[in-house]
């Protein structure tokens, strides 16, 4: 099956629903790990709407990935409780670690870093996200260790 029949498929499971085109990206993304800039005018297309529209959405929305992300993804807080308590040097720390910047990935495509703006995990700042696990008060170290124990 060629990915334009996946999408179309996807499409066609949301087919009827109002404001279709965020749940579709979602189940995409959770498909194929990204948004291939290839699959936007198949989804204009189907949806009836135009390539602007679709292409806006997918860069507007920060959870949408227009390239391929690492095997390991990283998301570090930066909201402001995060802030106070170290979150922007954990940031400087971990894209010295890495050698990328937030919204970068690894040239092996082992990592992937981002950032949010709430992890929902305030009071145990500065807090990470590794593969959807969040961590409390995170600094260089912890976040190498934890990375390691993941690896291991």
């Amino acid at each position: 099956m060629t990915n334009a029949e996946r999408v179309r498929g996807v499409v066609q499971a949301h087919r009827g629903e109002r404001g279709a085109l965020l749940p579709i990206l979602h189940q995409l993304q959770e498909e194929f790990g990204w948004i291939d800039p290839q699959i936007v005018p198949v989804l204009a297309e189907e949806l009836n709407i135009s390539r602007a529209d679709v292409h806006g959405v997918i860069s507007f929305y920060t959870d949408f990935r227009s390239e391929p992300a690492g095997t390991t993804a990283v998301r570090l807080c930066r909201a402001e409780a995060c802030q106070s308590v170290g979150a922007e040097q954990l940031v400087a720390d971990a894209e010295q670690v890495f050698g990328v910047k937030c919204g970068q990935t690894t040239p092996d495509r082992s990592l992937t870093l981002d950032q949010v703006f709430c992890l929902g995990n305030c009071a145990l700042g500065p807090s990470a996200q590794v593969n959807g696990k969040v961590y409390g008060r995170v600094d260089r170290s912890r976040l190498v260790e934890i990375l390691a124990e993941r690896r291991a």
